[in-house]
């Protein structure tokens, strides 16, 4: 059994992501715990944090995680915040939860709360004798990172591939508790944009469906 932390921006990151994949970890026994660290919702003038925090739950609970961690920095707004506050509440977790594989947002997204959640990360997870984790990888996000401009030295370059054919449907229907969070196609934060990403991924990698992902991080021990 493996011990799975994913440390999303805001809720419904941690299914665009990696929803498919958390859906694999947990058939296979593994224990996953999802942290959250925005509220989501403040950037918008009718904000309901309370009803996004309970879809995060209801979503925590359909992939089957342990847990689901809910912090309420303020959504679009990262930089406003130390970054070492943010960092320590994920170094926190990780030395109390010792968690083999991390997952979180690539470092190229549009969006700067995903860029500072992963800096946020990377720092934490400084190598050292004390830290657990072996796997420290990212994973695109859609609506944020395809939108980024387009150059070698701001792109997701994908480095591992999980084929997600089973579990392609489910990761719709775990979009679809975020029901305030889909747009009609061809918006990529749709079921189609979701279901044509996944398609193109496994071209990449002869699945029928994948999520990708790039290792940041890799220790044999």
């Amino acid at each position: 059994m493996n011990k799975v932390l994913v440390v999303a921006a805001h809720p419904d990151d941690e299914v665009l992501g990696v929803g498919a994949t958390l859906c694999r970890h947990a058939r296979e026994g593994d224990e996953i715990t999802i942290f959250i660290l925005g509220d989501g919702e403040t950037s918008r003038s009718s904000a309901d944090i309370e009803k996004r925090q309970a879809q995060a739950r209801q979503a925590a609970v359909a992939i089957g995680a342990k847990d689901v961690i809910l912090e309420v920095f303020p959504d679009q707004r990262f930089d406003t915040v130390p970054l070492l506050e943010i960092t320590q509440k994920i170094e926190k977790l990780v030395y109390s939860l010792k968690p083999d594989i991390v997952y979180t947002h690539c470092p190229y997204d549009l969006n700067l709360d995903h860029r500072l959640t992963f800096q946020a990360v990377l720092t934490a997870l400084r190598p050292g004798p004390n830290l657990s984790v072996t796997k420290f990888s990212t994973f695109e996000t859609l609506s944020s990172t395809e939108w980024q401009r387009k150059d070698q030295a701001n792109s997701f370059c994908p480095t591992e591939y999980y084929d997600i054919s089973e579990f392609i449907e489910k990761k719709i229907e775990l979009l679809k508790i975020y029901s305030d969070e889909i747009r009609d196609y061809p918006h990529p934060r749709s079921a189609e944009g979701v279901k044509i990403l996944a398609q193109y991924r496994g071209i990449e990698s002869g699945f029928r469906y994948a999520e990708a992902f790039q290792i940041i991080r890799l220790l044999n021990r």
